[in-house]
């Protein structure tokens, strides 16, 4: 019991993007464990019914399904991309967005598959499962909220994140088609959402929240002089990133950033 309580108090003080990998990796561990072990088939509660009817009866699917993974390659390539781009999503707009993004990209991918399925009835499984569309959420909206972002691919090829998102889509949803075709039709709905809430939140609108974005002026004593309020100077920030990258920030801009994204 105080290992139960120590553990839930650790999540409690994690950020978003922690609770977020956690939760994938202990939906792995209890899917297999009830499988191999106790011999209970769970995955048809947790995976999301792609029959409209079956869904209506196991509507808390429309969550878990996000989060559960049967194959371990399958978990271990959704939570490299996941920590990979949580990290830079989180440290530039929030822990709080990110959350946002990953749900209802996830939500937006699965309404994506059932629409597709009432004119392509044949090319959906009957089951489906995986953080792909969550993921590809997150990605989406970097490659438009910060496209000129310096990654490193293998540690040896330098890229705009653009670029990376693209190659990314295109290896993850558009190559073999017909192999897991379900799933590939949710990552482009998560993309399209991830696509439109990055494109709004640059026009200044937040679709998490449905408003302008308004920062408190005189928050921090840490913004600079010529700057009026937190917003202008995460403009600046945003716009330098944009034109010459991540890296070329000065460490206390990028302390400046982390601070600013945690009030998201």
């Amino acid at each position: 019991m105080r290992m139960y309580h120590r553990t839930w108090q650790q999540l409690s003080n994690s950020n978003y993007l922690t609770i977020l990998l956690v939760l994938n990796f202990s939906f792995f561990v209890l899917v297999n464990i009830s499988t191999h072990i106790l011999r209970l088939d769970v995955v048809p509660y947790l995976a999301m019914p792609t029959n409209e009817w079956e869904l209506l009866f196991k509507p808390w699917s429309l969550i878990t399904y996000m989060f559960l993974h049967v194959d371990f390659f399958h978990l271990l390539f959704n939570l490299m991309l996941l920590y990979f781009t949580g990290v830079l999503f989180q440290s530039i707009l929030g822990e709080k967005r990110l959350l946002y993004l990953y749900v209802m990209s996830g939500l937006v991918g699965a309404l994506f598959l059932l629409i597709t399925k009432l004119v392509f009835p044949y090319f959906v499984g009957s089951y489906l499962m995986g953080a792909s569309a969550a993921v590809m959420g997150i990605i989406a909206a970097l490659a438009i909220y910060t496209p000129e972002y310096t990654v490193h691919l293998f540690f040896l090829i330098q890229m705009p994140f653009k670029y990376f998102a693209l190659i990314t889509f295109i290896i993850s949803t558009l190559l073999d088609f017909s192999f897991n075709t379900g799933g590939k039709i949710t990552h482009i709905g998560g993309a399209l959402f991830g696509l439109l809430y990055a494109y709004y939140l640059k026009k200044g609108i937040d679709l998490k929240s449905l408003s302008f974005i308004r920062m408190k002026t005189g928050e921090r004593e840490s913004i600079k002089k010529r700057f009026k309020d937190d917003d202008e100077y995460l403009d600046y920030l945003l716009d330098k990133i944009n034109t010459k990258g991540y890296n070329s920030l000065s460490k206390k801009e990028k302390e400046d950033l982390f601070k600013i994204s945690q009030k998201k």
